[in-house]
This record gives structure tokens, sequence and C-alpha cells, in this order.
């Protein structure tokens, strides 16, 4: 199903040219050595890592299951010649398989290879297909997201990204042949937005009509549009945008990403609608995605390997973890901080002094102060922050305990106890996050209550229930406090008759008895249904 595009390739190549040089020679530089009156010094700079096509290490899954043609085989006409279904797809013969990896292979022989769904044959029901991309990484967007659709652009489509490896998603843009009419949304293009708005979430129509043009493949999330903003025609002005990056709040954030999901709503139509005796022509088909970014070091790398099964950044300035988000071992004297991209044009690098730095003391990052006390010879760490205490600022104030996940110079290091303050005696709790509950109450947080305890202001033993401590002779349990007794019935439990054992008990005295009693039952019954109700 291949077929040989010169143009194509050379396209491709172009583009990743451009998107390449246009990033180098700005933050490449980490650190360069230079000669002082003392001897030779590194002298220290932000820096980030270059550009790379991010399709190489990705980790593509299709859902829903069966989406993907071929399983069983399947007969398919295209837009061009809709009555011509001698098209095959079948997933068992790999010349006639369409697989999800198509979508990010080289193509290196010159024919377009292309991953491709079902067909559209159980219209009405809306043919849907998400494309999830999976870096297990932060990166930044560099240039345009280009996606290319083999036999047709969708109609409608969203592109959603992440930036929590997938636990949550937020659309990036929306695209439609019509925006108010499939997303309620005006149509706009980037070059509609200005700097203040440039990180709206828009919706396009310009990839999504129908041209009639096999040479209209391609769908773009315009990033250098968004760039030209800030820095003019040609990117010339790259220092306003970096200045932008730091004062503008959201703009780094905008073009970072862990995840993207193409969500395909409808497919190409040709320009007309949905003609039912034709349904085979309707399906998705994705030969290529491309995502330039680079992997986002915080400036603290310039460089980034794919290692572990996965891409890692090679951290600087005294700083460690996939991003470059902490302070090593020994350098944690202050507080972590990401590398600046001002003063332009070397930035800030923001590194992590050592812990000698404080008079030998290592605070943690919780306390940029230190303090020698005579008497016991020793130096300690002065109003330790992010509820910590101790000499080093090394444990957790009373009424937190230790996030054990966490590196003792993370600011969430300490996570507040949280004991409820009816079922426990104190608000600490041990190391685990257990608090010390009183009598009858259970739980981490010494919320619950042990059977044969109810809640009322904290945990209180039942006088009755209906498991344990049945009320007797008909008598009804209220509230767990009180049963409520037939008229000729007393006692907690209404275990005692009325008269029993009592002098003077005749039947009139016991008759009256009998009856007041019978209509303090009645009105206690009536109370009690009436509070049940409510």
């Amino acid at each position: 199903m291949g077929v040989v595009s010169t143009s194509a390739m050379l396209s491709q190549v172009l583009f990743h040219l451009h998107f390449v040089t246009l990033t180098l020679g700005q933050y490449d530089i980490c650190k360069s050595l230079f000669s002082t009156d003392d001897g030779p010094t590194w002298e220290f700079y932000a820096c980030q890592p270059k550009p790379m096509a991010m399709k190489e290490f990705v980790q593509i899954r299709v859902d829903p299951p069966g989406i993907t043609c071929g399983n069983p085989p399947e007969r398919f006409c295209t837009l061009e010649n809709p009555y011509l279904c001698s098209d095959e797809c079948d997933a068992s013969n790999p010349d006639l398989a369409h697989p999800p990896q198509l979508m990010q292979d080289r193509e290196r022989s010159g024919l377009i290879t292309y991953w491709q769904t079902v067909t559209w044959s159980r219209y009405p029901e809306p043919l849907l297909a998400n494309i999830s991309l999976a870096w297990n990484k932060s990166l930044e967007l560099t240039d345009d997201i280009q996606v290319t659709f083999e036999y047709g652009r969708p109609t409608m489509m969203v592109l959603d990204k992440s930036l929590d490896k997938g636990r949550t998603w937020q659309p990036y843009q929306f695209y439609a042949d019509d925006c108010m009419e499939a997303f309620g949304m005006p149509a706009k293009r980037v070059q509609d937005l200005s700097a203040t708005n440039v990180t709206r979430v828009i919706c396009t129509e310009q990839y999504s009509r129908w041209v009639g043009s096999k040479n209209e493949k391609v769908l773009r999330f315009e990033v250098m549009a968004r760039f030209t903003i800030f820095t003019g025609p040609k990117l010339l002005n790259m220092d306003s945008l970096y200045t932008r990056m730091e004062s503008m709040k959201g703009l780094r954030d905008f073009f970072t990403f862990t995840n993207l999901r193409l969500r395909l709503l409808r497919p190409a139509l040709g320009g007309t609608y949905v003609q039912k005796d034709n349904l085979l022509k309707y399906f998705y088909a994705i030969s290529n995605i491309e995502v330039p970014a680079r992997c986002k070091c915080n400036l603290h790398a310039g460089q980034c390997t794919f290692r572990e099964g996965s891409l890692q950044c090679d951290c600087e300035h005294n700083t460690t973890g996939q991003d470059c988000t902490r302070c090593e071992r020994g350098f944690k004297a202050k507080s972590w901080k990401p590398g600046s991209y001002l003063p332009t044009p070397n930035g800030s690098p923001n590194t992590c002094d050592a812990a000698g730095t404080l008079g030998n003391c290592e605070c943690y990052g919780h306390s940029n102060r230190c303090s020698y006390i005579d008497f016991i010879n020793i130096v300690t760490c002065v109003s330790c922050k992010h509820n910590t205490r101790g000499q080093n600022c090394q444990h957790c104030r009373l009424g937190f305990f230790r996030n054990v996940s966490a590196e003792l110079d993370d600011e969430n290091v300490c996570i507040e106890c949280n004991c409820n303050q009816l079922g426990s005696f104190h608000a600490r709790c041990n190391d685990t996050g257990f608090c010390q509950c009183r009598d009858g109450s259970i739980g981490p947080k010494c919320e619950d209550c042990l059977p044969g305890y109810s809640w009322r202001q904290g945990c209180s033993p039942n006088v009755c229930d209906d498991d344990f401590l049945l009320c007797q002779n008909g008598g009804t349990c209220f509230q767990n406090q009180k049963c409520l007794c037939l008229p000729e019935y007393k006692g907690v439990l209404c275990e005692q008759l009325l008269c029993e054992g009592e002098r003077g008990c005749s039947g009139a005295s016991a008759s009256y008895v009998s009856l007041a009693a019978m209509l303090s039952c009645l009105l206690a019954n009536a109370l009690l249904r009436i509070v049940t109700a409510c």
C-alpha cells in the first residue's frame, strides 16, 4: 500500500533542518573554564538540550481495542475513487497490514506506510479513535507538531496534552470544518492571537475542510507562529521570546507536555454529507507524526540521553533527577530553583550551593540561615520552613509526619497528621501518620468508631443497638442511647415489669400506671419515627 514520494522525503529533511537550525547557539553551553588570579575556575550558565525529533522515543497506544483495520480483513475505498473498492487491509499479511507503529517509522525505502482504522460500517454510530503518545518525560515544543493524514484529514479532531504523564488531560487545540457547530467555539487562527492571549486554546477550521487535493495531508499545531508574535518574522529577536518566557505567567507551561493525545471524532467526508450507500470510503489513516521538541531540564542541562527506557537530562549545576528538579546530596544549602533565561544571552544557572556554604551545616533547603550555639558548641539551622524542625531541619514539626516517598530536601517532605480533634488525644501522629485514638475511636485519623460505639461528638459507648445490646420485651432502641419500652415494662433494657415487687400495686393503680406508661411509650415511638424520618 506504499507509494514512492521523493518530494515528501525532501520536505521532511527540510523540516528537520528548519527546527534544528532555529535554536542552535543560545543556551547550549552549561559552563566554561576561565582563568583568574587564583587559578582556573568554572563559570556556569543556564543551558538546555538541543531539539530532537521526539517520534524516535515515543510509545504509541491506540484505543479503543479493535479500531485498527485488518482483523478481520476488510475492503476499503478512497474518497478520490469512492466506488473502486479493491484495496484491502489484512493484519495477517505484512504487505496489507496497517499497525500503529507505521505512524512513527522513518520510511527509509521511500514507501509511504500508514496506520489505518476500520471503515465507518457502523454509521450512524460515531467512528472514534484515540491515539496516545507517551514519553514519560517533560518536553518543550520547539516547532510545529505535524500529523500527516492519508486519504483526507478528519473533519473533527481534538489535540490534548498532559503535564503529569497521562493522569490528567487538557485540550491543546480543536479542529473542525465548522467550529461553532462542532464545539460551540468561533473559528480562529493563530495569526489572530496577540501577546496577551497567545496561550489561548482555539478552534481552527484551517486543517479540516476538504480541498480535494492529495497534497493537503498535513494537520499542524502551530508553534512557530506563536513564537513570532514575540520575535517578529524569521525569529530575529529571540531575546524577546526568552524574556517573555520568564515574565509571562504560564507561557513556558503552555509549550510543556509529557503526553499528547489525538482524539479523532469524525473522518474526512470528501466535502459532502455522509453517503450511507458507500461507508467503506470513510476511515482514518496516519502516515507520520512529527513532534519537534527538547527535553525539559529546567535550564540545568545541555544534553538529554535515552537510558533505562526513557529520556533523562544529563544534569549540571549540582542538580539531579529526570528533569533536574532537585539538588544533589551535599548541595542542598538552599532551595532548588530552575535556571533562568535572564539576563540574556547566558541567563542565570541558579546553581545548587554546597552544604558547606552555610557553616558546614546541611539544612536540606528548608533554611538559609545557621546559628552557632556557643555553650554546646554546635551549628544549627534557624527558622526551618516547610513544617520541618531540628538541628538540620531533618525532622517534622509536631502535627506532621515524614513523607517517605519524598527526599529530605523536598518542600513536601512533611505531611500534616490531620488527626480528628474529637476522636484523638492530640494532634500528633506516629511516623506512619497514625494518630493516638481515644477509647472507642479507630482509624488512621481516629475518625471511625469501634463496634458498640457511635459517633456523637466523639465515639460514645452504645446503651443499646440492634446487634449486641437488644432492648428486651418489645422495646425499641433510640439513637443507641435509650430503650423505649412498652407500657408495662421499665429498666435500661426494658427488662423489668413496671409493678414487679412493688407494694400497693392494685389493679386500678396498675391500670392507671399502665395507661400512662402506654401513652408515654406511644409518644416516644412517635418521636422516634419523626427523628428517623428526618
